[in-house]
């Protein structure tokens, strides 16, 4: 089978396309035929090994030291079961699914067996597999983070770094929530945040929200880049300052500022959990969540799309085509 293969950390023109064995299902697993993938930002950091300083040597051990252990990315995919193994009683052949591939990662190719208890489902109906593949990752993170947050009914919520994979999905969650729900981007994205559901949005390039004046009940912080302090100081009493990627300074600042005042820090990794996808599948259905593509690709220049998303240029979600008959 056709992947995107990495022999070495470093820059995007180290994936290439190459000739793989294509996997064969264990008893408990099935095997997928990927009709599309994406590209996230994770990916890009994970490709050019740009990882927090706290996170950097767990990771890197469990990567690779020297070079990649794990040689094919990706972390999410949609496409369509082409064989189960003898124990699989949830699925069967043909049907049309969406999965998050966890640590395993490994969508970047033309096959991908999955534990049938693993974070796979049924795609949501009527929409397309390019669609469906953009929902895991973000969905799953955004659910579970914004639960930790428990939003309770009509409060402010904002989003930072609102135009991305989690981002597009956070705002339209916590407006499901019923909380008025500011957004924060680039000018070029704001229209996009405001097809969404954000009732407010800010360009963070002419306006500072920790300067504002305004205070939030819970601050979901995907860019990371704002002032720690200011951040904190823009909460209400009891709020919560979710933080992704955060630095070691910023996780030692957090647990500090959550025993010693009534505002608390949310991090840590979210858990892929079968029900959750479920969950979104459901919302999605009900049009509840809209999903967001920015642009597409095909698997040979998954490169290019590296480039493209790397700087933080895209609004919503990079998918890459695998399958060509990719229609619903």
């Amino acid at each position: 089978m056709k992947a995107i293969v990495y022999q070495k950390y470093g820059p995007p023109d180290v994936l290439q396309l190459e000739d793989v064995a294509k996997p064969t299902p264990r008893d408990n697993e099935v095997l997928i035929r990927v009709h599309a993938t994406t590209v996230t930002a994770s990916d890009c950091e994970i490709r050019g090994f740009k990882i927090p300083i706290s996170f950097w040597l767990p990771i890197r051990i469990f990567m690779g030291l020297t070079k990649p252990r794990k040689n094919i990315l990706g972390q999410e995919l949609s496409g369509e079961i082409e064989a189960v193994g003898k124990d699989v009683i949830l699925f069967k052949k043909g049907d049309q699914v969406f999965a998050a591939t966890g640590p395993g990662f490994s969508s970047y190719a033309e096959y991908r067996s999955m534990p049938e208890k693993g974070a796979v489902a049924l795609k949501p109906a009527d929409i397309t597999y390019e669609e469906a593949a953009t929902v895991p990752t973000g969905g799953l993170n955004a659910l579970h983070f914004l639960r930790k947050g428990n939003i309770l009914g009509e409060e402010k919520v904002l989003i930072n770094g609102a135009d991305g994979s989690i981002g597009t999905v956070a705002v339209q969650l916590a407006k499901h929530d019923g909380a008025d729900v500011t957004g924060v981007d680039s000018m070029k994205k704001l229209d996009m945040l405001n097809a969404i559901g954000a009732n407010h949005v800010i360009d963070y390039t002419q306006e500072d929200f920790t300067i504002s004046g305004e205070t939030y009940n819970i601050i979901f912080d995907m860019a990371g880049k704002s002032s720690f302090s200011r951040s904190v100081r823009s909460l209400n009493r009891n709020g919560h300052y979710i933080l992704a990627n955060p630095s070691l300074s910023l996780l030692v600042r957090g647990l500090w500022t959550s025993i010693t005042n009534s505002k608390k820090m949310i991090t840590g990794l979210a858990p892929e959990k079968t029900e959750d996808l479920i969950f979104l599948k459901e919302l999605i259905e009900a049009e509840t969540i809209k999903t967001v593509i920015d642009r597409r690709y095909p698997l040979e220049q998954i490169a290019e799309a590296d480039s493209y998303v790397e700087p933080g240029q895209k609004a919503g979600n990079v998918v890459i085509t695998v399958a060509r008959d990719n229609e619903i």
